[in-house]
């Protein structure tokens, strides 16, 4: 990987990335996303029944661009979802809001149940 293509990914950078999905009759989900890197997969976090659960579980292959400050430049990448686990993610979650907040607490709605996903980049591309 490049030094840009690792700056994007780095937790300092405070990039976002958009999420992209194939819907169960064909149509496209995009979502803006906070995520992490721990240096082989892109991590995500996302509460149990929302639209990115359903797709993801049925269709683990995403698309996503990330982006900071400049739209011009962004990294694509494709992979598959290589990791899906409720173990541990409302501390990421928790972490997530620490990295693009600065506080590691995240009021969680009663009954909600989080859950992380890890992405495997298949493909990366500096744009």
């Amino acid at each position: 990987m490049t030094e840009q293509e690792l700056k994007m990914l780095a937790r300092e950078t405070k990039a976002f990335a958009y999420l992209a999905l194939t819907m169960q009759d064909g149509t496209p989900q995009v979502s803006p996303i906070w995520f992490d890197w721990d240096g082989a997969h892109i991590i995500i976090n996302t509460a149990r029944g929302r639209v990115k659960d359903h797709i993801l579980k049925k269709h683990p292959i995403v698309a996503l661009i990330i982006t900071a400050q400049d739209p011009y430049h962004y990294l694509l990448v494709r992979g598959r979802v290589a990791v899906e686990t409720e173990e541990g993610a409302y501390d990421m979650i928790r972490s997530l809001n620490e990295k693009y907040h600065g506080k590691y607490e995240f009021n969680m709605p009663a009954g909600q149940t989080r859950v992380t996903y890890k992405i495997l980049p298949e493909k990366i591309s500096w744009h």
